[in-house]
């Protein structure tokens, strides 16, 4: 792609390209790449951390949904349908400008942003989780009260684990989200690809040779973890 829109823009003559800024067999570009490639770590650190953060509480607030009690059912509907509809970029910066003032805690750009993607992305996984628990058989929980086991019991050793295996491709999609919509967490200062690309251009005023690199830094991401995502489906599948 990289490829195409270098020569489609040396056909036309309109545009000067300045492919040294990320070239590796230049200095300058060699200095760029090292800036560039360090928001790796950044971005693939705090989206793994809010996948695994929103998992965890996707989970509950699903089990909850589907007690017995009117008002755990009140609580996930409500957090649901709440978070929802709320924007990411708008949620990232009540929960970083927001919350100092009205509760007076004040989170540093991580947390701000591992913050905001696990509860942005927790009522997702809610509903992920429900649609996945909810395609288990009645037999079986039926045939876990039979031999006795609790309400947490069943739920815990047979229907997650199933519900689970069901619900991977989409859970997969949800990392592959959440990797992308990190680069939103670079508006408050987080040190990732995006506000890496963003501070180089400033200095080099070579926006379209960086974005452009950008695009191939997170498609070779997303492809990196498709493929992960690809690995361990096969793998619950024996």
């Amino acid at each position: 792609m990289a490829l195409a829109i270098g020569l489609a823009g040396c056909g036309t003559g309109a545009y000067t390209w300045g492919w040294y800024v990320v070239s590796p067999f230049d200095s300058r570009g060699q200095a760029s790449l090292k800036f560039l490639l360090a928001g790796w770590w950044a971005t693939v650190s705090i989206s793994v951390s809010a996948i695994a953060l929103s998992v965890v509480l996707g989970a509950a607030l699903a089990i909850a949904g589907l007690a017995r009690n009117r008002a755990l059912r009140w609580i996930n509907r409500i957090y649901v349908e709440s978070v929802r509809a709320v924007p990411l970029l708008v949620l990232l910066l009540w929960v970083y400008y927001g919350l100092p003032v009205v509760l007076g805690i004040e989170f540093g750009v991580f947390m701000a942003g591992l913050l905001t993607l696990a509860l942005s992305d927790a009522a997702f996984e809610a509903e992920i989780f429900r649609a996945g628990i909810q395609s288990v058989g009645q037999g079986q929980t039926e045939a876990a009260a039979s031999l006795g086991l609790s309400r947490w019991q069943t739920m815990r050793l047979i229907v997650l684990p199933q519900a689970v295996k069901r619900i991977l491709p989409a859970l997969g999609n949800q990392f592959i989200y959440v990797l992308k919509m990190s680069s939103l967490i670079s508006v408050v200062g987080y040190q990732e690809l995006t506000r890496r690309a963003n501070e180089l251009v400033l200095i080099e005023y070579r926006p379209l040779e960086i974005y452009t690199f950008l695009v191939l830094e997170y498609l070779v991401l997303i492809l990196l973890a498709s493929w992960g995502v690809r690995w361990l489906e096969r793998r619950m599948a024996t």
